[in-house]
């Protein structure tokens, strides 16, 4: 039996009809869905052991401690992290890319350069902007090439990278393309010119084996809820001495070591970046995740999605009138695929698909910048994961067929 054939009882919303169509979510880059293991310990979560962290000191405040706790340990054992303190705990990726552009930005300096690239998620384009606003750093980027890739010998040839950067920040694998970067050799060269490799790990930590050790990384953001686990949470890893060294973001309670109303000093990491009530049952939920895939095996979904990425992209492929965004061959390359049908809008696209059961994205992904680089104002997107089947990726390129058809007549003519 398959992956998804295994695992498919594990997530009941995958047994909806959409009206005589049986439900088919290739919307797994957006959010994925959830295991009834991870629901049901959010659940007990808030049934048996509910109270606030680090605060209470009787027994449901111990429990909820140590649950919390005891999450950050597995979220840090499953990215390969040197010790549970690296994994700070955080609303969202979006906020884990706010929180290192805002901490790592009080050194910037005009004159000063940040490096991102055209391809990145708005996440890890406009904190950046803003932090350079505000510091007179200036900010560049890497283009791509036209199948979707890196242009890494036009940053090479215009010194993309040199004595000025202060912080490289890319996507490991893009949202839109399915472009897996190569973050190692790039991370190599930031730190040869003494700058801070960020990473937004959004798209790659969900779907395959992670060690931030060997990423090269100084510091790496992703979320819950593109892992299986809950929305409200999501995680920056970084570096321990990287981070002791770093200013706080939010101020607030349990960030603090000492408080006076002249003056405050604060908390070691990564309690320093964590103001207030913490997403508790959040935490519990993500430490859910990461023991439901890790119990699958990260190397075996990735060998699983690398399979129907393969198949999925044949489908597609053959279809006349689509055109695919980024690489064509599942070589160095997500789950993500986008695309575009001739004479189609994307939002009819998804309209139509989704009156047929099947759930894709269509809009510029939060990638506005990267759709006006390829001439695309915005492209439909299907995502798929662990749970998805070749037989729904069948059933994405029949339902692609008839709208197209249904648009363009003479392509069924």
């Amino acid at each position: 039996m398959d992956l998804a054939s295994r695992v498919r009882d594990d997530f009941p919303i995958l047994q909806r009809g959409v009206g005589e169509w049986p439900l088919v979510y290739l919307d797994s880059a957006n959010t994925s869905q959830k295991p009834r293991q991870v629901v049901d310990a959010i659940a007990e979560h808030y049934l048996q052991h509910n109270a606030n962290v680090a605060r209470a000191m009787h027994l449901l405040g111990g429990e909820a401690t140590e649950a919390f706790e005891g999450a950050r340990s597995k979220v840090g054992t499953f990215v390969g992290a040197a010790r549970p303190e690296e994994i700070i705990f955080t609303k969202n990726a979006s906020e884990a890319l706010n929180l290192a552009a805002n901490t790592l930005g009080a050194g910037l300096r005009e004159g000063d350069e940040v490096v991102i690239s055209v391809m990145e998620h708005h996440s890890n384009i406009v904190p950046w902007q803003l932090m350079c606003e505000r510091s007179g750093a200036t900010l560049r980027w890497f283009d791509i090439t036209p199948d979707g890739r890196l242009d890494l010998e036009a940053a090479e040839r215009d010194g993309l990278i040199n004595e000025r950067t202060k912080v490289v920040s890319l996507t490991w694998v893009s949202n839109v393309l399915g472009t897996r970067n190569p973050i190692a050799d790039i991370a190599a060269q930031a730190h040869a010119v003494g700058a801070v490799m960020v990473v937004d790990a959004s798209q790659a930590v969900p779907h395959q084996a992670t060690d931030v050790e060997a990423l090269g990384a100084d510091l790496v953001a992703f979320t819950a809820h593109k892992m299986c686990g809950p929305t409200g949470i999501g995680v920056l890893w970084g570096r321990f001495d990287l981070l002791a060294g770093l200013p706080p973001f939010l101020g607030g309670g349990e960030m603090i070591e000492v408080v006076t109303m002249e003056r405050s000093t604060y908390a070691a990491p990564p309690h320093r970046f964590e103001a207030g009530t913490p997403p508790i049952a959040q935490a519990v939920g993500l430490g859910a995740a990461v023991d439901y895939l890790t119990g699958i095996g990260m190397d075996q979904i990735a060998a699983h999605e690398q399979e129907l990425t393969e198949y999925a992209l044949a489908k597609l492929t053959a279809i006349d009138g689509l055109t695919i965004l980024g690489p064509t061959e599942a070589v160095e390359r997500g789950s993500a695929i986008s695309f575009n049908v001739d004479e189609v809008h994307p939002h009819d696209v998804m309209q139509v698909l989704d009156s047929r059961g099947v759930a894709i994205r269509g809009g510029h992904h939060c990638a506005r910048p990267l759709h006006k680089r390829l001439g695309h104002q915005s492209s439909t997107r299907a995502s798929s994961y662990l749970y998805t089947t070749s037989v729904e990726i069948d059933a994405l390129a029949d339902a692609l067929v008839f709208t197209r058809n249904y648009f363009a007549p003479r392509f069924g003519g």
